[in-house]
């Protein structure tokens, strides 16, 4: 308060020039402009779908959304710390299967025991029915949401660690590796359903009001839930890009050696981004399957990985808005089954030409021919203010 007033007094003696506020102000403008019509997008769409008998699709809406923020995990560590991961649906699969196996697990044979007991106090345990109106005790949704993020924090530290320390097509296959390895798990092992997967997970009761569900009664919510959970995302990130860490993580993808001899240590950040994407992925795998009350062994397949790659290349590494949009609007036609038995193929070229005509995504060239007719330097205004 005390910095505004000197401020504003300041300007009132003339001793602070008012452009300076104006900058602030436009500054501040921009930053607060994508977030606002992200969020007034969401609004309109849904408006718009309701509005033409098809609220339907908000389903799909809902499941692209969730994939996205796979692929915004993924920009952090290959727009900003300039590492390839072919690893990320694996990460996607462990917060699901880790969630889906413990909420649908049946715990009843320890019921007698103290630790059941205390478990069950302290809402880790809860009893529910399961498909065929039979009485079970399953962990709770948001414990096996902790569990999930634990595991996967454990697992992307223990991966990470040796992986990136390697560089260039030697990381990629060390995750394309570790992806490999946890299909076959998945589909290997009779826990995790094998290759049928797992159904029957449970909706989870956020808060009063709010719950994650399939259910066609709850679809306007859960979209609204997705999308508001994406914009939370994409504020964290921004700030996070924006600050320190942030600007150490683009001189670690500028020049890794430059930015070692600097004083930045290269691995520890590397490290620290990998994680949290790890996090992000598994994450939306928690979200997303109790979304659909389920989960398969394809969403741990090595396309599954390849095709998030594809994503954030095709919105631009660096651009969180634009592998943001680009992933929503292509996931969504996919899983519309727009293109039928091509999907792949059309999914392909869209990816060719997106990245021949506008390397840097869709996006960028796209706001810097809006700002042309409004474009005007700070230099510009200094001279103006000069002059006056």
């Amino acid at each position: 308060m005390k910095k505004a007033e000197d401020r504003r007094q300041n300007q009132e003696c003339g001793t602070e020039p008012r452009f300076q506020t104006s900058d602030f102000r436009l500054q501040t403008f921009r930053t607060l402009l994508p977030f606002a019509l992200f969020a007034l997008a969401l609004v309109a769409l849904q408006l718009g779908l309701r509005a033409a008998g098809r609220e339907y699709c908000l389903t799909q809406l809902t499941m692209s959304l969730y994939y996205a923020i796979v692929v915004i995990g993924l920009c952090l560590v290959m727009g900003y710390a300039g590492q390839v991961s072919l690893g990320h649906g694996a990460f996607f699969a462990i917060g699901g299967y880790t969630a889906a196996v413990l909420t649908t697990h049946d715990f009843t044979r320890y019921g007698t025991s103290g630790w059941a007991a205390g478990m069950k106090a302290a809402h880790v345990l809860t009893a529910r029915d399961d498909l065929y109106g039979n009485p079970i005790l399953t962990a709770s949704p948001g414990a096996a949401f902790c569990a999930a993020m634990l595991v996967t924090l454990a697992i992307a530290g223990l991966i990470g660690y040796p992986a990136l320390r390697l560089k260039g097509h030697y990381l990629a296959m060390a995750t394309l590796g570790f992806g490999l390895i946890i299909n076959k798990i998945v589909v290997g092992t009779a826990l995790f359903g094998a290759a049928d997967g797992i159904n029957g997970v449970p909706e989870w009761r956020l808060a009063p009001g709010l719950t994650v569900s399939g259910r066609s009664a709850l679809r306007v919510e859960n979209y609204y839930l997705a999308g508001g959970l994406v914009l939370a995302l994409l504020v964290l990130l921004r700030n996070l890009i924006l600050s320190r860490v942030g600007r150490a993580l683009q001189a670690i993808h500028d020049r890794e050696a430059a930015a070692g001899a600097m004083g930045i240590n290269t691995a520890a950040y590397k490290l620290r981004a990998f994680v949290l994407s790890a996090l992000l992925a598994a994450m939306a795998g928690v979200f997303f399957t109790h979304y659909t009350g389920g989960i398969g062994p394809s969403e741990a397949s090595a396309f599954k990985s390849v095709r998030y790659v594809a994503l954030a290349a095709s919105g631009g590494m660096a651009s969180l808005w634009g592998v943001t949009g680009m992933s929503t609007l292509l996931n969504y036609l996919s899983l519309r089954g727009l293109f039928g038995s091509y999907d792949n193929a059309v999914f392909g070229a869209l990816l060719i030409l997106i990245v021949s005509i506008a390397p840097e995504g869709p996006l960028k060239p796209l706001g810097q021919w809006l700002r042309k007719p409004f474009a005007r330097s700070a230099v510009e205004r200094r001279l103006e203010h000069g002059a006056a």
